[in-house]
């Protein structure tokens, strides 16, 4: 099971993004994060700025309700959620 953490009405969960994929989905687990491959580069933070488009549509929420708060530079990122429990973004991310 994904670990997500509540902090006040968000959730914060483990992403490992993989860059320069074919297509933009999810891609399993790797150890405690959610693997998702991005169809952009690491480039100018458009890998960044797909990962947030991507996770906002699938969780369902606002562009604005989701952002990257730690590792915009790495692979392995933390990425927090306003407005959904830990429980709704397991249930979402499949």
């Amino acid at each position: 099971m994904l670990p997500v953490e509540e902090r006040g009405g968000s959730a914060r969960f483990a992403v490992r993004a993989l860059p320069r994929a074919s297509r933009t989905q999810l891609a399993g687990v790797y150890g405690e994060a959610v693997r998702v491959q991005l169809a952009a580069p690491p480039v100018g933070g458009a890998a960044n700025n797909e990962l947030i488009a991507f996770l906002a549509k699938k969780l369902d929420v606002p562009r604005s309700a989701v952002r990257v708060v730690q590792g915009e530079r790495a692979r392995d990122k933390i990425v927090e959620v306003d407005g959904l429990s830990a429980e709704q973004v397991r249930t979402r991310l499949g």
